[in-house]
C-alpha cells in the first residue's frame, strides 16, 4: 500500500503541476497519467480490505496463519488487487480508441477524466463500479472488525495482540472512509462549481488535498507512530537530546574550551 499510494502522489502531483504550468497537454499523455492515477487510488480500499482480513486470520485462525498467509500467496493476493482494479478503467481506454479519432489524440486538454474519456455511458459505468467497490471493502472491514471483536472477547490470553487487531480494523476503517471520499468528490464538486462559478481552480486545489493528500499523508503517520520500535526511538531520542543539554550545561568545560 506504501508503494502504491507513493505512484498515486507522484502521478497526482505531476498531474497538478502541468495543469498549473502548461494548462493543456496531450491527450495520449493525460490519457495515461490519469488512468495511473485511477488505478492508484482504487486501489487503496481494496489494499485496506486484504489487509483488514489478514488480521482476522491472525487472530480467529492463528494455527492456520502461517500456512494461509504466506509469501507466495501474498504476492497473488498483490497480482488480483491490481487486476481487480485495473481491469475495469482500463476499458475506457479501449471504448475511447473505438469512438474518437486519432486526431484527437494528437490534441490538448486540460487534463482531467471527463475531458479524455467523454463518453456518458463511461461515467455511469465508473459510478457503478465505484459503489460496488466501496460497499464490498465496507463489508469486509465490518465483518472482521465484529469477528475479531468477538474473538478477543473470548480470548483468555494474549489480549494486547487482540487489542492490537481491533485498533488496526478501526484505523482501516477510518481510512476507508476517506478513501470514500473520492467517490463522492465528483458530486460535491459539481454543486460547489455551480455555488462558487468563479472559484473553480481554488475548489479544484482544495478537493485534490482533502480527498487525495489527506488520507495518504496520514498513513504512514499513523502507522509509523503505532509501531512499537519506532514509537520507542521517538519517545528516547528527543529525552536524549535534553539530557545531552543538560550535561553539556552542567560539566565545566575544559580551560581550551572542551
Amino acid at each position: 500500500m506504501v508503494i502504491n499510494d507513493a505512484i498515486q502522489l507522484t502521478v497526482t502531483i505531476t498531474l497538478f503541476v502541468l495543469s498549473y504550468v502548461f494548462y493543456q497537454i496531450n491527450v495520449s499523455l493525460c490519457c495515461f497519467i490519469v488512468l495511473v492515477a485511477v488505478f492508484t487510488t482504487r486501489n487503496t480500499p481494496v489494499s485496506l480490505a486484504c489487509m483488514a482480513i489478514e488480521r482476522y486470520i491472525a487472530i480467529c485462525k492463528p494455527l492456520r496463519h502461517p500456512q494461509i498467509c504466506t509469501v507466495r500467496r501474498t504476492y497473488i493476493v498483490i497480482g488480483c488487487m491490481w487486476f481487480i482494479c485495473v481491469t475495469p478503467d482500463i476499458t475506457d481506454l479501449f471504448v475511447t480508441l473505438a469512438t474518437e479519432s486519432m486526431s484527437f489524440f494528437h490534441s490538448s486538454v486540460f487534463c482531467i477524466r471527463p475531458n479524455v474519456f467523454k463518453d456518458p455511458i463511461l461515467s455511469i459505468k465508473r459510478q457503478a463500479f465505484d459503489i460496488i467497490y466501496f460497499s464490498c471493502v465496507f463489508l469486509v472491514l465490518v465483518i472482521t472488525y465484529l469477528r475479531i471483536m468477538f474473538a478477543a472477547r473470548a480470548l483468555s490470553t494474549d489480549k494486547t495482540s487482540a487489542q492490537k487487531a481491533r485498533n488496526t480494523i478501526v484505523i482501516h476503517g477510518a481510512q476507508m472512509a476517506m478513501c470514500m471520499l473520492s467517490y463522492i468528490s465528483p458530486s460535491v464538486e459539481i454543486m460547489l462549481h455551480l455555488i462558487f462559478p468563479g472559484r473553480i481552480p481554488e475548489i479544484r486545489y482544495a478537493n485534490y488535498l482533502i480527498v487525495y493528500i489527506l488520507p495518504r499523508f496520514l498513513s504512514p503517520m499513523i502507522y509509523g507512530v503505532r509501531d512499537k520500535k519506532f514509537r520507542e526511538y521517538l519517545k528516547r531520542n528527543p529525552l536524549s537530546n535534553r539530557c545531552m543539554v543538560k550535561l553539556q550545561i552542567v560539566v565545566p568545560l575544559n580551560k581550551d574550551g572542551t
